[in-house]
């Protein structure tokens, strides 16, 4: 009787493992908070407070959530709630708060308060920027090799995707050519 009940034991573990083969998530949550804890100071200071971390349970109820909640939506929908991130980033003059969504990136200078957007267009595969309610598409991508990228009259010419071609097209436009769009 024991013999039978680990073979439909077994059976059952290897037909569940090969239903769900591919489909375990991102566990980006849990990834997250994995990642901030890395950052929070010097090798010990990570380490009280990873081990806090495990004691108050953030870890296990993070690794939940992901396990239970989080990847299921992430495996229906193929977007995790979890991936938007949020990020303050120290500038040369002033702090950024860049937060990326499903549309691309949105940069708020917090000195100022002025809102830049980088915009993915899928329809037509390119990345535009919207400042002050302009917007102007800086490139799109034509294939695997190469890209339209603007230029300094606005027009826009096609690089290949290599040193040589990059290099071409900082000539083209001088090294931060692209400012310009900014302005």
């Amino acid at each position: 009787m024991r013999k039978k009940q680990l073979i439909v034991a077994t059976v059952v573990a290897l037909s569940a493992s090969m239903m769900m083969q591919s489909c375990i998530g991102s566990f980006a949550l849990f990834n997250k908070v994995k990642s901030w804890n890395d950052h929070v100071g010097d090798k010990f200071v990570n380490e009280i407070v990873f081990v806090a971390m495990w004691i108050l349970p953030v870890y296990e109820l993070c690794f939940a959530a992901d396990l239970l909640i989080l990847n299921s939506i992430e495996f229906w929908s193929g977007s995790n709630p979890a991936m938007a991130q949020t990020q303050v980033i120290d500038g040369k003059d002033a702090q950024y708060l860049v937060a990326s969504n499903d549309k691309g990136y949105v940069i708020t200078n917090l000195k100022t308060k002025q809102v830049t957007r980088f915009n993915f267009d899928a329809a037509d595969n390119s990345w535009s920027i919207e400042n002050n309610g302009q917007q102007v598409k800086l490139f799109t991508f034509v294939d695997d090799t190469h890209v339209d990228v603007i230029t300094r009259d606005g027009g826009y010419t096609r690089v290949e995707l290599s040193q040589p071609g990059v290099l071409a097209y900082q000539q083209l436009v001088g090294v931060g050519g692209v400012a310009f769009a900014l302005r």
